[in-house]
């Protein structure tokens, strides 16, 4: 007999076969395992990653879209998966402005715990860093469905004391949204991202996410480019800032305009009553040759610091590149290619221990940094 574990709810089942779906929270197989065989490190956690992604991602130490990587190599012209647009300048160039800093070594001082709790939109956070509106993920060799991608995000940062936003793909629509079906089930605040469709579609969304009592809602405004929306019969649109008013307008939930890279974009958001403001190029999966968001957040947060919330992805590997983009501007910083692998690696166990290993790594950073609160991040522990 052979105990399987559920790396969503934890349950175990005692059986000879693995269990077609979890007996307590309902997830499939592909998130169930032999329990001696359950990860418990965060390396372990890459290592399934890596063999359910194959031919897709290697889970490289180095996720950073260089040619000798499989999801860039030889991929010019051919669907993005888990590289970048183009010949991934964007994708390599996030990584490049983050690694082009560095943190300054102060060790005079009183000795305090780093404190790293916040709150977004009134929702406590254990430290400033939630998981990216990823979505898609059961098409990287369907190693987990989209659902159970979505479960597991939720239940994992929350879990891990953070919030999930939630995102949108192709095949998800109103009467068919993995993302919202998951919000429903885990009844945990998640923050669902649209693609930006039609102004009706989207307001039919924002009213099922207020209904769900979701913290905010978003628009991917970045994702107007998306060819395999267009593809599939959902299209989508550019934005004026009279369609992000009417947007901001249609519910009482914080709005959240994501995939913004310059000052200008940023300020009309504002303009358009946007409660907080991405900084984003999509993982640089959008446009190529686009400059690295590290790059571009200094300016828009001289621009809004204290008007809007402003978040930050794009190349985060480390609780040091979390510090660094904090210490940009940043009020929140975003995860998502490192998501996807631990989720589909080991379901909401995954997102937990990645998140919680980010977490760590922060404190450590602010500890030798100097800093003893979020609030004291500034640009001024940079070299």
């Amino acid at each position: 007999m052979t105990i399987w574990q559920c790396t969503m709810c934890f349950t175990t089942m005692d059986q000879e076969e693995v269990p077609g779906q979890c007996s307590s929270c309902g997830a499939d197989n592909r998130v169930i395992l032999d329990k001696e065989t359950v990860p418990e490190t965060l390396e372990a956690v890459r290592d399934r990653a890596r063999k359910n992604l194959k031919g897709f991602c290697a889970a490289y130490p180095a996720c950073d879209g260089n040619f000798d990587k499989i999801c860039q190599k030889e991929a010019y012209g051919k669907p993005i998966g888990f590289g970048g647009a183009g010949a991934g300048f964007s994708f390599r160039g996030n990584v490049a402005a983050l690694e082009a800093l560095c943190l300054k070594l102060r060790v005079v001082g009183e000795h305090t715990e780093p404190e790293t709790s916040c709150t977004f939109l009134g929702t406590k956070l254990d430290f400033p860093v939630m998981g990216a509106s990823t979505a898609g993920a059961e098409r990287y060799g369907n190693a987990i469905s989209e659902e159970d991608f979505c479960r597991a995000t939720i239940r994992g940062c929350n879990d891990a004391g953070t919030m999930a936003w939630r995102g949108d793909t192709f095949f998800y629509t109103p009467e068919d949204n993995p993302a919202l079906r998951a919000i429903k089930r885990e009844g945990l605040p998640a923050v669902p991202i649209f693609k930006p469709r039609a102004q009706d579609v989207l307001k039919r969304l924002i009213r099922m996410a207020e209904e769900l009592g979701c913290p905010a809602v978003g628009v991917d405004l970045d994702g107007c480019g998306s060819t395999i929306m267009a593809r599939h019969n959902q299209p989508v649109f550019r934005k004026s800032v009279k369609d992000i008013k009417e947007l901001v307008q249609a519910s009482s939930l914080p709005f959240i305009a994501k995939g913004i890279m310059t000052v200008e974009d940023a300020v009309s958001c504002a303009d358009a009553g946007v409660r907080v403001v991405s900084v984003s190029n999509h993982g640089g999966r959008v446009l190529d040759a686009t400059p690295g968001t590290a790059e571009v957040l200094p300016d828009i947060a001289r621009q809004l610091k204290g008007q809007v919330i402003i978040t930050a992805d794009g190349g985060v590997r480390t609780g040091y590149d979390v510090l660094k983009m904090l210490a940009l501007g940043a009020d929140f910083v975003l995860l998502g290619r490192d998501i996807i692998r631990a989720a589909v690696g080991a379901g909401s166990l995954g997102v937990r221990i990645h998140m919680e290993h980010i977490q760590k790594i922060l404190k450590k950073a602010m500890f030798m940094t100097g800093v003893t609160t979020v609030s004291d991040i500034d640009s001024s522990i940079l070299c």
